[in-house]
């Protein structure tokens, strides 16, 4: 009898996900017309934008895309399980209208890791278990007349073991919900196993959106309390190599540069990754990056104008009403000083 394993396969899921949502978001706080959204949706990268949808919480926008996967080799224990994720669709293999297997091939069946480990007279012993119940239900199949009747009635002695496949379709809102419960090391095995491989697959398709993604202690400390497993760093190793084989493209469009995605996983979970936009006097991420190998970024001349407080080659830059410098006070504003009074207002 076949013994077999999780298998999952991202079957379809909505294009640029991450354009859509962002799209979604930006439409309700702004009065630009659809048109103009999606070109400038289009236009930038949505990374930043889609952590702040998390952060301010505004969930409903993630449940414009979805995603649909197919998921076989694994046991009826585990459909038990996941159904109870109710934001989601299922179409299951029915028991009812599908033979499982015949008297020679029998059914297929999932072997639990830690009865594999006591050994393979442990091991031996689970398949002939399952060799044992097959001649049952097939007994059982023959003596109720066959057809689907007699498999309705039959499949009441397959054990939970017994395998099946499915397909399922989740908003990206409830996807992450998912996978935040059941990528955790205290999810069952069976359906850590097939968390994972969603997680891996979603992430190759919609890397900004899946940063978002994986168990809680990728994103802070865990929540389990005194239930914890205590290997939040070897979680995070894990989605840190999984990140590396999903490089991201951020280019820019002059210098055709791309920034990999291990480039972010320096940051400590929870830490800002960005210094704020070059507007608001911070660093963008292209220009971040850069800085940060000895490169200057464009406009950045050496007669560029300097930020306040910034040191260049030529000289400290303008000082601040009341910065301390080591050249002596700056000019004071309207306030009491050490050295005496501040000129009064009219």
């Amino acid at each position: 009898m076949p013994e077999v394993t999780p298998n999952v396969k991202l079957i379809r899921y909505t294009p640029a996900p991450e354009e859509l949502i962002a799209m979604a978001g930006k439409l309700c706080y702004s009065a630009a017309d659809l048109d103009d959204l999606g070109e400038g949706v289009a236009e930038r990268d949505q990374t930043k934008y889609l952590s702040r949808l998390s952060e301010m919480g505004h969930y409903s926008t993630f449940e414009h895309a979805s995603f649909t996967f197919g998921i076989e080799g694994v046991s009826r224990s585990l459909l038990a399980q996941i159904t109870r994720h109710r934001i989601a669709s299922f179409s299951v293999q029915s028991q009812r209208y599908v033979a499982m297997g015949d008297e020679e091939r029998g059914f297929d069946y999932i072997m639990p890791p830690a009865i594999r480990e006591l050994g393979e007279e442990a091991a031996e012993e689970y398949r002939r278990q399952m060799e044992q119940i097959n001649e049952w239900y097939q007994a059982w199949r023959e003596r109720l007349g066959g057809g689907t009747s007699a498999n309705e009635d039959a499949r009441f002695v397959l054990p939970n073991g017994a395998a099946t496949r499915m397909l399922v379709t989740m908003n990206a809102r409830e996807l992450i919900h998912f996978l935040a419960l059941r990528c955790c090391n205290r999810a069952q095995w069976e359906i850590r196993e097939v968390a994972w491989q969603m997680l891996e697959q979603a992430y190759a398709a919609a890397p900004q959106l899946m940063r978002l993604a994986g168990p809680s202690c990728l994103h802070g400390a865990c929540p389990e309390g005194r239930m914890s497993c205590g290997r939040a760093e070897e979680v995070r190793e894990r989605m840190t190599r999984l990140q590396r084989l999903n490089t991201k493209s951020t280019s820019d469009t002059e210098r055709g540069e791309v920034i990999p995605m291990a480039y972010y996983d320096k940051f400590e979970p929870g830490e800002r990754r960005f210094s704020g936009s070059r507007s608001q006097g911070g660093l963008g991420r292209d220009e971040q990056f850069r800085r940060e190998r000895g490169e200057r970024f464009r406009g950045e001349e050496d007669d560029a104008p300097r930020r306040y407080g910034e040191r260049r080659e030529d000289g400290p830059a303008p000082r601040r009403y009341g910065e301390r410098r080591e050249d002596g006070p700056a000019p004071r504003r309207y306030e009491h000083r050490e050295d005496g009074p501040a000129p009064r207002r009219y």
